[in-house]
């Protein structure tokens, strides 16, 4: 069994928190429903134009595990040109 994270770092064109929480929402919703992962804000949630999150996925095929991560970060950049990525790493925990 493999577990792997996907922590994502996006800049957004938030101005309050309440505009950041729809955005963020909006995400974690969409991509738990079309990737089946688990995902959470992890940090960062008092700067409005700022937000980390956190994806896991659970795999007996590593590869599998690696990909599923990979086309959530690539769904996120295509699906909310708005959106800014400033940072991603994809780990084995």
């Amino acid at each position: 069994m493999f577990i792997y994270c996907l922590e994502i770092h996006l800049s957004l064109p938030s101005r309050s928190l309440k505009e950041k929480r729809g955005i963020v929402k909006s995400i974690l919703g969409r991509v738990r429903n079309r990737f089946n992962v688990a995902c959470a804000e992890v940090d960062r949630q008092d700067n409005a134009s700022v937000a980390e999150l956190g994806f896991v996925t659970v795999s007996p095929d590593k590869l599998m595990a690696r990909s599923v991560l990979e086309r959530v970060e690539n769904w996120i950049y295509e699906s909310w040109p708005d959106v800014e990525i400033t940072g991603a790493d994809i780990s084995e925990i």
